[in-house]
């Protein structure tokens, strides 16, 4: 590992050990961080799997009923039956705080208790209608659906983020700092020592000196 380029002298060995335990306790609570917020992303992951699941098989029923409305009606009218839509829906867009990571939380706000169909029922078929009463009652899944899925794509995102963070003080800063402390140690106790034999060599030299 190559050391940092610096001078040899006591001042920056204290700064340097002042760096090297800052970038250790900032190692250990950036790993604290990831180890929590890959706990949450498990716990999210595993809602997402079982609601998605569970939307899909919803939405495959409602998908079926919409096809064999149209094979017995014929396309272009159950396309003109839903061009206009008949009711709106309104949302309730916030956000939560995930371990440092802002993720929505959006839920149905507002939603009709009684299904307004957007045609007359002697345009289509019932299989349409138990379709369009399938897919109202699932939209308050859908959004949350869509919430979870945006909130583990963020946090996997600043899993990875972070995980290249405990990297590079793990294999970078720290041995970098470890190994000019180290060098810094070495060129001070060879500069005492030189010191040390020049004041020794000075006394003798002194000393053998007719008086």
């Amino acid at each position: 590992m190559a050391r940092l380029n610096v001078n040899p002298t006591r001042m920056e060995l204290k700064k340097l050990k002042a760096r090297l335990a800052t970038a250790v306790r900032g190692h250990k609570l950036l790993k604290d961080k990831s180890d929590e917020m890959i706990r949450r992303f498990s716990v999210l992951v595993r809602r997402d799997k079982a609601l998605r699941q569970e939307v899909e098989a919803a939405m495959s029923d409602v998908l079926f009923g919409f096809a064999l409305a149209r094979s017995l009606t014929g396309r272009e009218k159950v396309e003109q039956a839903f061009a206009m839509p008949s009711f709106t829906l309104e949302l309730d867009c916030k956000t939560d705080n995930v371990m440092g990571v802002e993720v929505p939380d959006i839920a149905v706000k507002t939603q009709d208790s009684k299904v307004k169909f957007p045609y007359s029922f002697v345009s289509l078929t019932s299989e349409a209608d138990a379709s369009v009463q399938k897919l109202m009652t699932l939209m308050p899944k859908l959004t949350e659906l869509a919430s979870l899925e945006k909130s583990v794509l963020l946090l996997a995102d600043e899993i990875e983020r972070n995980k290249r963070r405990v990297n590079a003080l793990e294999y970078v800063m720290i041995p970098q700092l470890e190994e000019t402390i180290k060098y810094i140690a070495i060129k001070l106790d060879e500069n005492e020592r030189g010191a040390l034999a020049r004041l020794m060599k000075v006394k003798a030299m002194l000393a053998d000196q007719p008086e």
